[in-house]
């Protein structure tokens, strides 16, 4: 099996690395290489940046705007953002929402939703878990009652990313009771600035805002801010979930977070000269974590080999999830075993030691934010059972 790419795509991302080195806004990459926090306009200018190129939309279609990229040009793009310390994509535009619109939703949904997703100007936000609706988010109860072509939305949506950059929230509804629990559920959009809608921050244990909750109260849209047919929710979700947690792989950043704790590794403290490297078992852990990097990534070949022969992720996509998630967390261990006595400034009042590494904070706060990982995007104790029944058929 040969898994060196083309000349082609090679030259390909010589062209995309020497973009991120000399054109992309560096004030961003200097912020985000530091683990801080972007603004919303930190967020719109590095997104837009992508956008005026034309790059990102990376994987849509060229009937929608996207560059036309193979799978594997898709994936270097993919792999060079991620090794620049390019903030990653907000993906509920892009990803999630972007598809189920040019594949569901109408004329007009595409022309007056897609411009804003494709160019970076407008930010999305995805409204489906609930209190008590997460894994099993075909309970939820958030309503939306259609009368004389106005839904009004009532609820309460949870573990909301990236709702405070927001400009519009897609949303799982309830629109009916009657059946399978599936089919009662609609796909609607929601501008998140309407009146009844509120945005409450949820800090997370690495100190950052990066979720949110949203609650909505009499809320009204125009029935057209519906995507697809009512009741058809669910089967919309599903297509969208295939892409969402294939993005998860992300290779190139756990490439460079496993270079950057084998420098910290290699280096020699201010006292003594005793590398952590020349510790066995810590290198033994380091070895094993670059080996699950090369196990993902030949996962992830495995579904590029099917898109390019024009397959879906599918099923295989929980496989992938389950090894993205699990591997960023053995890799961030690592980086708080590096990160040593140093850890325990994090998250402390007042002047920190001048003789504090820089890298001390933000490799804490990863740790601390990986744990979720596991958790978010479908958690993978139920990635394990769609594994068992949809691939093992068990």
């Amino acid at each position: 099996m040969n898994l060196d790419f083309s000349p082609e795509t090679e030259t390909f991302r010589q062209t995309v690395r020497a973009f991120f080195e000399t054109d992309f806004p560096k004030d961003i990459l200097e912020k985000n290489r530091a683990g801080l926090a972007l603004t919303t306009a930190e967020v719109r200018k590095s997104e837009m940046a992508l956008g005026a190129k034309g790059w990102l939309a990376s994987a849509w279609p060229e009937e929608y705007g996207g560059p036309g990229w193979s799978v594997e040009e898709q994936y270097v793009f993919d792999e060079e953002l991620e090794r620049a310390g390019v903030p990653t994509v907000t993906p509920m535009g892009v990803v999630y929402v972007g598809p189920v619109l040019y594949t569901f939703g109408s004329d007009a949904q595409k022309e007056k939703w897609l411009p804003g997703i494709r160019d970076g100007s407008v930010g999305w936000a995805q409204g489906y878990s609930e209190p008590g609706s997460g894994s099993d988010l075909a309970s939820l109860q958030f309503s939306a009652e259609l009368k004389d072509g106005t839904y009004t939305l009532n609820g309460h949506k949870i573990w909301t990313s990236a709702a405070q950059h927001a400009d519009w929230i897609f949303l799982l509804t309830r629109t009916s009771n009657e059946g399978k629990k599936q089919e009662g559920i609609t796909f609607i959009c929601c501008p998140i600035d309407a009146p009844g809608v509120t945005v409450k921050p949820i800090i997370t244990i690495d100190g950052k805002h990066v979720l949110n909750e949203v609650f909505f109260d009499n809320v009204t849209v125009p029935e057209d801010y519906r995507i697809g047919e009512e009741g058809k929710g669910w089967t919309y979700s599903q297509y969208l979930l295939g892409f969402e947690r294939t993005s998860y792989a992300r290779i190139g950043g756990k490439r460079a977070m496993l270079r950057h704790v084998r420098e910290i590794a290699q280096s020699l403290p201010e006292s003594g000269n005793y590398r952590l490297i020349d510790d066995p078992g810590f290198s033994r852990k380091l070895t094993e974590a670059e080996m699950a990097v090369d196990g993902l990534e030949m996962t992830v070949f495995r579904i590029l080999s099917a898109l390019s022969a024009g397959g879906s992720p599918g099923d295989a996509a929980s496989t992938v999830k389950i090894l993205a998630t699990t591997t960023h967390q053995q890799i961030t261990e690592l980086m708080l075993d590096a990160v040593g006595h140093f850890g325990q400034a994090f998250g402390k009042s007042g002047d920190l030691p001048g003789s504090l590494p820089a890298y001390a904070a933000p490799d804490v706060a990863a740790y601390f934010g990986g744990r979720a990982q596991s958790i978010y995007g479908g958690t993978n104790e139920i990635q394990r059972n769609i594994i068992a029944k949809k691939v093992l058929g068990l």
